[in-house]
């Protein structure tokens, strides 16, 4: 099941037009679908495809062994001499042998710091590789991938030593909510929205979980599957994910990322919890979790002065991850014993304030089709994130909290996100009131937009207050 992935593929085949090869880098978060991306991408070329994995790095494994992993999958492929190589350059000149100058041809080497992982030379040996033999072939495209993302962006990325070399740096995202939909297929014109957007509150816009959907159960019953039975493809994947992704102090990035499961944070405040002085090992933890795409940093305008904000919020993104973090791993052990139940999600506790920022997540994952909506698409947009001040301690300066401030070189547009069963007049007051303390800069107009899932009551609409209102489910155009 592909979809959504036209406008990266055709950025991809572009590469074919040119008369040299390609060096291409591949990020994305684990299970987003990056290696099927590429293969697909193979595919519509109607390139020859040559993929080698790396090993998972553990006890007992050494560089021997995956040099010997290299060398049995190029001669599965290919046909040429399976004997081990004894050092990676021997097993690059070996590849470079079955490259042909007259064919298209994509090579892939899929989890590349596993491959790297027991020697500190590798990236090094593949730079010469590069300079030596595979860029010399016109029809090359040449892809390294992996879910550990900082390796790629510490060892080729902003390494200098591969400057100018690169053509292309892929960030494979989760797919848009009108892709997401596809997943259920036929099925989608018929099932109530609000259990589509329920089962995308958890998975967010991950392939590899919305395969495992059964477009005829209710959200109840797949999100029962998927998370509270034994050996369930989503009370199983954390611990494989985090581990796999999270290479440098994993502990102690753990506790960050666990700061995050509620409202959005700064390095501040996450320090403060956490018990620690802030400085760069907090930001290291969060440069992880951010590459890695489990965590998201908004930064954005400072709408007074028209200057970045001071300090940037950290927000847990990745919807997966939190809803492991609040509802899966303190039960985990209950659904191992298959003595986990619940009547319906709604019954879960706190589920309305965590499906709020699920839902928001949501939102901002789709921030394009938003401004899209808007009809905010001519404009330059400037700054598009949630924004928050802090009251002052004296009471002289209120606080206020948006959860999206889109601003341009004239106009900000508050956007308010709601996710109820039923939004009544409140919703505006609410939004009067954070526009009469949003501070902001002379000769600028202020907009308001609704984002909303549930039922609206009628006044809402009627009363005129918000210049744009959204059903959520009108970005699935079904």
């Amino acid at each position: 099941m592909f979809f959504g992935r036209d406008d990266l593929i055709n950025r991809m085949e572009s590469l074919f037009k040119k008369r040299t090869s390609s060096f291409v880098t591949c990020r994305g978060r684990r299970r987003v679908g990056k290696s099927t991306l590429i293969e697909k991408f193979a595919e519509r070329a109607k390139a020859r495809f040559i993929k080698i994995e790396g090993i998972k790095p553990r006890p007992k494994l050494n560089n021997g062994k995956e040099l010997e992993n290299f060398a049995m999958k190029l001669a599965a492929q290919t046909g040429c001499d399976s004997s081990v190589p004894n050092n990676w350059l021997n097993a690059f000149i070996r590849l470079d042998g079955q490259i042909r100058d007259n064919e298209r041809t994509v090579v892939l080497l899929d989890e590349i710091s596993w491959m790297a992982h027991y020697d500190p030379m590798f990236a090094g040996i593949l730079k010469g590789a590069w300079d030596d033999h595979f860029k010399k072939h016109p029809k090359l495209v040449f892809v390294l991938c992996g879910s550990v993302s900082s390796w790629i962006r510490d060892n080729i990325l902003e390494d200098g030593s591969f400057y100018g070399r690169r053509s292309l740096d892929i960030v494979v995202p989760e797919l848009p909510v009108c892709e997401c939909v596809k997943f259920w297929g036929k099925a989608a014109e018929r099932i109530d929205t609000r259990e589509i957007i329920d089962v995308l509150s958890v998975t967010g816009g991950v392939p590899r979980y919305l395969e495992e959907i059964d477009p005829a159960a209710s959200a109840n019953e797949n999100i029962r599957n998927l998370c509270f039975l034994p050996k369930s493809p989503l009370r199983e994947d954390f611990d494989e994910m985090f581990s796999d992704v999270i290479t440098q102090q994993p502990q102690f990035t753990a506790s960050v990322l666990r700061c995050l499961r509620g409202e959005p944070r700064s390095v501040s405040e996450i320090a403060l919890e956490i018990g620690i002085e802030r400085g760069g090992r907090i930001s290291d933890s969060l440069a992880q979790l951010k590459e890695c795409g489990l965590v998201a940093c908004d930064g954005g305008v400072n709408p007074q002065s028209g200057k970045n904000v001071r300090e940037s919020l950290y927000r847990l993104n990745d919807n997966y991850s939190r809803f492991y973090l609040k509802y899966i791993e303190p039960v985990k052990d209950v659904i191992d014993r298959n003595a986990f139940a619940f009547g319906s999600l709604d019954s879960l506790d706190g589920w309305d304030a965590i499906m709020g920022l699920q839902f928001e997540n949501l939102v901002l994952a789709n921030l394009g089709s938003i401004i899209e909506k808007l009809g905010l698409g001519n404009a330059q947009v400037l700054s598009a994130a949630p924004y928050r001040r802090q009251a002052s301690r004296d009471g002289s300066r209120n606080g206020v909290q948006i959860d999206l401030l889109i601003q341009t070189r004239r106009s900000i547009c508050i956007v308010e996100m709601k996710r109820r069963r039923e939004i009544g007049r409140d919703v505006i007051d609410e939004v009067a009131e954070k526009v009469r303390r949003l501070p902001k800069r002379n000769g600028v107009s202020v907009r308001t937009a609704l984002v909303y899932d549930g039922c609206l009551a009628p006044i809402v609409e009627a009363d005129g207050y918000f210049d744009a209102i959204i059903p959520f489910s009108q970005l699935f155009n079904l």
